[in-house]
């Protein structure tokens, strides 16, 4: 193993825990995102219906609570994120060998 892939693995844990902390305080000083923002006032948001309904709207899992929803929410985004790189990584790696 590269000597920076357990420093890595242990920042993206660190972050993972504390991501019920980041959505608190977001809470706390009324932060909404961008996009959402951008959508309100444009009148995006007035009478839309979903075509899909999300697996984890809202950065949250529904009936775990907020803390608890919001820190299953980062782990899957988290994993699925790591996933996604290490596969791409072995193709883009793979094609460097066969060069």
């Amino acid at each position: 193993m590269r000597e920076w892939l357990p420093k890595a693995l242990a920042l993206l844990l660190a972050l993972t825990l504390l991501a019920p902390v980041f959505g608190w305080a977001a809470g706390q000083v009324g932060y909404a995102e961008p996009l959402e923002n951008a959508a309100e006032a444009t009148g995006a948001t007035d009478d839309a219906e979903s075509t899909v309904s999300a697996p984890l709207p809202d950065y949250a899992v529904p009936g775990l609570g907020s803390a608890m929803g919001t820190f299953v929410s980062a782990v899957v985004g988290t994993a699925l994120t790591l996933l996604a790189a290490l596969v791409l990584g072995r193709l883009l790696g793979a094609d460097a060998d066969a060069d």
